[in-house]
């Protein structure tokens, strides 16, 4: 107590508040939402990738008709068509017909853009440039084949050396 008989009294501090204003909570949100436009942005597949994957598909998809064709004794082909391909069976009478048969072999669509298909045969002369269709014979040793298959900003080549196996490149 003081001499004229008060107390002394501290000044009274109004408590601070804690925690964030709404302002900061604001830009929080859409520094976040402008990292996760990024990331799903950089997340999306490159047409490159998607299209050698497919020319892979269809390298081991010539593998097994190629040695579907040598256990059937008989030739079988693959045809590229509108939007996807199909394999084929020679018949008796020469032509060919779609395979059914062949869970493997049935027609399939392009799981990536492919906007053209070259078919080549290396060191064989064709007046019309590339060939209809590649051709799986009934011996181990075929002929040489370049499939080349165009993407929108792409290509890639699936090569068989004749011996019945195919790479990427």
């Amino acid at each position: 107590m003081g001499a004229t008989g008060q107390t002394a009294r501290t000044p009274r501090t109004t408590p601070t508040a804690r925690g964030f204003t709404l302002i900061e909570m604001l830009v929080v949100l859409v520094i976040a939402g402008i990292l996760v436009a990024a990331a799903s942005l950089t997340l999306t597949r490159n047409p490159r990738t998607d299209l050698a994957e497919e020319a892979q598909r269809l390298a081991l998809a010539f593998e097994t008709a190629s040695d579907d064709a040598q256990l059937r004794s008989a030739p079988l082909a693959w045809e590229p068509e509108s939007g996807g391909y199909r394999f084929l069976a020679r018949e008796r009478d020469g032509s060919w017909r779609t395979l059914g048969d062949d869970q493997l072999l049935l027609p399939r669509k392009w799981s990536t853009e492919v906007s053209k298909v070259g078919i080549r045969y290396p060191g064989v002369q064709n007046s019309q440039g590339d060939a209809d269709r590649v051709v799986f014979g009934i011996e181990a040793i075929d002929l040489p084949v370049v499939v080349t298959l165009y993407g929108p900003s792409a290509e890639v080549r699936v090569v068989g050396t004749g011996n019945g196996r195919y790479a990427v490149q």
